[in-house]
């Protein structure tokens, strides 16, 4: 029995160990089964991340690649662009057709004006006998056509033909460096710089024609000039070489090189030029062909010259200019005086000389523009745009006193007198009519009344 129950029991312990050791058997192999899963997991996540990885460096290459690749095509883009120029010009209105690239390095200005002059003179016996009847008359006093602008933003250029008078003549053509060195290198054919009047434009100029005295300014002429702008536009100078030349740009003769410069400087300028005083001071050395000459017409041009010294020997002559403006807001005055000294050939020096004094004031209280880069007047732009049922434009009343003296030595070329007034209407800033009246007095001869109305528009 004892027996019995002994086997039974070590039976049952047998079974009992088997069934543990075939328990940890089998947690044996699920812990293996589940290391080996998470080892398989991984080595999975392993192969994933590594294939991502070399995507992302093979994307990252690719993209270099793309970015070098971009450069590069900019770089062509540039060049080809400087080689060539740009091509997109955006177009637009101010004050005549312009156009110009979008960074502005180059710039073309197509523009011109047209003035229509009418003349009505009477004179005394005095003047008909000496110079000759004024019959009265109409003309184009200016025609003219231009083109402007700037190339690779560092050269101005500027081609103006004139058409007045039945033929074509050639009035400005140059070209501008504005980066050389001590300012801006002009060379062509221009204005030398000498005299406020002479230099500010016919577009702009507060009388029908300038002023007596600029008999002696030299005008256009072929040369080179250095200009610089100073003291934040508050100075400028500019001194120049130039040939004496024809209304086509020609001369040929052993003499005529000429040397002539111009200071300025605006000790007052406020309010963008609604209050300023302008002084400024210009010197010409002159060496004429064996022969000079100095003439004036009443500041008229349909008019005969009514003092002429006529040629006469000279091998030099000495020109001084001595300008001044005031603006204070819709009142100016402007005034010059100006002198010649001429080295005769077989005979004394003789000196000529003139001045103007002229005053404007604008009734509906605009103000004379002014370009500081210039040193000169502008353009002027009314308040209000004349219109049927709107603006008036802009009214200006003017006067002026001049007076030129062509008497020295043996030369008798006659001293004249004059007094003008009159009134500008500015429609708008591109249109503009005048009306002056004249009284011209030639000293010892006789007196002139001359009236004069111009129909003048330019863009």
């Amino acid at each position: 029995m004892f027996i019995k129950n002994d086997v039974l029991v070590k039976i049952g312990f047998r079974r009992k160990r088997i069934r543990v050791i075939v328990g940890d058997v089998q947690m044996r192999k699920q812990k293996m089964r589940k290391g080996i899963l998470l080892m398989a997991g991984i080595a999975v996540l392993f192969c994933r991340w590594s294939a991502a990885q070399a995507a992302s460096n093979e994307l990252g290459e690719i993209r270099q690649k793309l970015t070098d690749l971009e450069d590069r095509t900019a770089q062509l883009e540039e060049k080809q662009k400087a080689e060539s120029g740009p091509t997109d010009f955006r177009v637009f209105w101010k004050e005549g057709l312009n156009l110009t690239t979008e960074d502005g390095t180059f710039k073309l200005k197509i523009g011109g004006r047209l003035q229509n002059d009418w003349f009505w003179s009477s004179e005394d016996s005095g003047i008909k006998a000496n110079i000759g009847e004024q019959e009265d008359g109409v003309e184009f006093r200016r025609a003219r056509v231009y083109f402007s602008g700037l190339i690779y933003d560092n050269v101005e250029y500027k081609l103006q033909f004139g058409f007045e008078g039945g033929d074509v003549d050639l009035q400005d053509a140059y070209l501008a460096l504005t980066d050389f060195p001590f300012g801006t290198l002009k060379m062509g054919r221009f204005n030398e710089p000498f005299s406020l009047d002479e230099l500010t434009s016919s577009k702009y100029i507060t009388f029908m024609e300038r002023a007596l005295p600029t008999a002696f300014a030299p005008g256009r002429n072929d040369g080179f000039m250095l200009h610089n702008v100073a003291s934040n536009e508050r100075m400028t100078t500019a001194v120049g070489v130039f040939r004496d030349t024809d209304d086509y740009g020609e001369g040929v003769d052993d003499g005529g090189y000429n040397v002539t410069g111009r200071i300025t400087a605006l000790p007052i300028y406020r309010d963008k030029g609604a209050s300023l005083l302008h002084v400024g001071a210009a010197y010409s050395y002159r060496n004429p062909d064996d022969s000079v000459r100095y003439r004036q017409r009443p500041e008229a041009h349909l008019a005969e010259y009514f003092i002429d010294t006529g040629s006469f020997a000279g091998d030099q002559a000495d020109l001084l200019g001595l300008e001044a403006a005031w603006v204070n807001g819709p009142f100016s005055l402007q005034g010059e005086y100006i002198k010649t000294d001429v080295s005769r050939i077989g005979g004394s020096d003789v000196t000529f000389d003139g001045y103007y004094v002229q005053a404007s004031y604008f009734l509906t209280g605009e103000h004379r523009s002014y370009k500081t880069s210039e040193a000169a007047f502008s353009r002027t732009k009314p308040k209000k745009n004349y219109s049927s049922g709107g603006g008036c434009g802009a009214w200006e009343v003017k006067a002026r006193y001049s007076e030129l003296d062509l008497n020295d030595g043996s030369i008798n070329g006659g001293e004249l007198d004059n007094i003008t007034a009159g009134l500008n209407w500015y429609l708008n800033p591109n249109t503009k009519i005048m009306w002056d009246y004249i009284h011209a007095d030639k000293d010892r001869i006789g007196q002139a009344d001359i009236f004069m109305m111009r129909l003048q528009f330019d863009f």
